[in-house]
């Protein structure tokens, strides 16, 4: 029996908690080693035998192999490079990056280092969602023709609101969209998104760019549409779904309205631990993830794209984004 994959954690939010649970004790080939955390206390909190303020203290102790990163988008590119350069293997939160050339760093320090490179795009991981990626790839529907991802999270307070950074609904949460549709259309690439977006949950956040409602046309090289839309308010908690209209049929995941989770954490539990496992397994078996580095930059290049449809009211081809 293969000793458990060593890691440090950075980032104990809500989900740098629950990944710190799993690490510690729902995966067996995992041990979690360490958590650090810029809040006083925050670390301490989590079951791993050393805490740290500073995440390059976690990155330079020799007991980590391997890092997840799940602190705020804005640090994930520079802590992947830091991780990769000190030869840690990383399982990074989505997004990878917020601009394309700082995702080309990531990537380009990962691969360099010869270190395990994956993204944390869980829907891949859950039951429903890979099972009709495997039905598509065999070919059940016949052709993606029409496809949808949605994702509407429970509701967010003025509060939480007022402190979430611009252009949150493409880069942190459609983003998640934007990776599955891609993936549900199997050697497609995006070409051309029109993005609609607009505050109408708190409208007094318009203008600083903090939207709340969004919907984004896409079109694929093999001619397929697809939509992913996003509202911060489903009051009848998480909503996450996906269909796939094709030649010969559909396919549908995801959970209806009337059984939606309180919380994202339960609704893909399972997925979030498969993820990780999935990992685990990779790095064992020095295999590449099957989330890469790369499937993070397309998402993130879609959601660049939406960001400039909305600021232009007018379709963008994707090899003209902000960078």
């Amino acid at each position: 029996m293969p000793a458990p994959l060593s890691f440090g954690l950075i980032g104990a939010g809500w989900i740098g908690s629950f990944h710190a649970e799993t690490l510690a004790n729902r995966l067996p080939g995992a041990r979690l080693a360490a958590v650090a955390d810029p809040v006083p206390g925050a670390a301490e909190r989590l079951p791993a035998p050393r805490a740290y303020r500073d995440p390059m203290d976690l990155i330079a102790d020799p007991s980590v192999d391997a890092v997840a990163i799940c602190s705020p988008a804005a640090t994930h590119a520079d802590l992947v490079v830091a991780a990769a350069q000190a030869g840690k293997h990383v399982f990074c939160e989505k997004p990878m990056a917020l601009t394309l050339d700082d995702a080309d760093r990531a990537i380009e320090a990962a691969g360099a280092a010869g270190v395990a490179l994956q993204v944390g795009f869980n829907r891949r991981f859950a039951p429903d969602f890979a099972e009709m990626r495997a039905r598509i790839v065999d070919g059940a529907i016949g052709t993606p023709q029409l496809l949808r991802s949605l994702t509407r999270d429970p509701g967010i307070t003025a509060e939480v609101a007022a402190r979430l950074k611009p252009w949150t609904i493409f880069n942190e949460t459609l983003i998640h969209d934007f990776d599955t549709l891609c993936w549900l259309n199997p050697g497609a690439r995006v070409t051309q998104a029109y993005a609609q977006a607009d505050a109408l949950i708190h409208p007094q956040f318009a203008d600083t760019g903090f939207l709340d409602t969004a919907v984004v046309q896409i079109r694929f090289d093999n001619g397929a549409f697809a939509i992913a839309e996003a509202s911060f308010q489903a009051v009848y908690g998480y909503d996450i779904r996906g269909e796939v209209f094709g030649s010969g049929g559909v396919l549908q995941a995801g959970r209806a309205p009337e059984n939606a989770a309180a919380r994202n954490t339960e609704l893909f539990a399972d997925a979030y631990v498969a993820q990780f496992a999935h990992f685990v397994e990779c790095v064992r078996t020095e295999t590449a993830p099957s989330v890469t580095g790369h499937d993070a930059r397309v998402a993130l290049e879609i959601a660049l794209t939406a960001r400039e449809s909305v600021e232009t009211a007018a379709p963008v081809t994707l090899n003209a984004v902000l960078r």
